[in-house]
C-alpha cells in the first residue's frame, strides 16, 4: 500500500520535481503543472501515452486539457495528499 509521504521524503522526492517546474497547490497536498505543445493533435497524443502509464500503475492524474495545454495535478486521494506514485508519474510525464 502506497504511503503518504513523510516530511523526510518530501524534501527528498519534490525537491527535483519543483525544480523541473512542477509547483505546489494551494488548498490541498497536491503538486500541478501545465504542458504546452505544438497543438491539439501533440497535446492529446501525450495524453494518450500519459494514460497509458496511468493505467498501468493505477494512479490517474486530475487533468485538464484546452486546444493546446495540459494541466495536470496529481495527488493519492487514497492517502490523504502526496505520495511516491505521485512523484513518479509526474517523472514519467516529464519524459513523455
Amino acid at each position: 500500500m502506497t504511503e503518504k509521504l513523510s516530511d523526510t521524503a518530501r524534501k527528498t522526492v519534490l525537491g527535483p520535481l519543483l525544480e523541473a517546474g512542477w509547483t505546489l497547490v494551494d488548498d490541498k497536498d497536491a503538486i500541478t503543472k501545465t504542458y504546452q505543445f505544438k497543438d491539439f493533435t501533440e497535446a492529446f497524443g501525450w495524453m494518450a501515452r500519459a494514460a497509458l502509464w496511468a493505467e498501468k500503475w493505477n494512479h490517474h492524474p486530475e487533468w485538464f486539457n484546452v486546444y493546446n495545454k495540459v494541466d495536470v495535478t496529481l495527488t493519492t486521494h487514497d492517502v490523504g495528499g502526496l505520495s511516491t506514485l505521485d512523484a513518479k508519474l509526474a517523472r514519467k510525464l516529464d519524459s513523455l
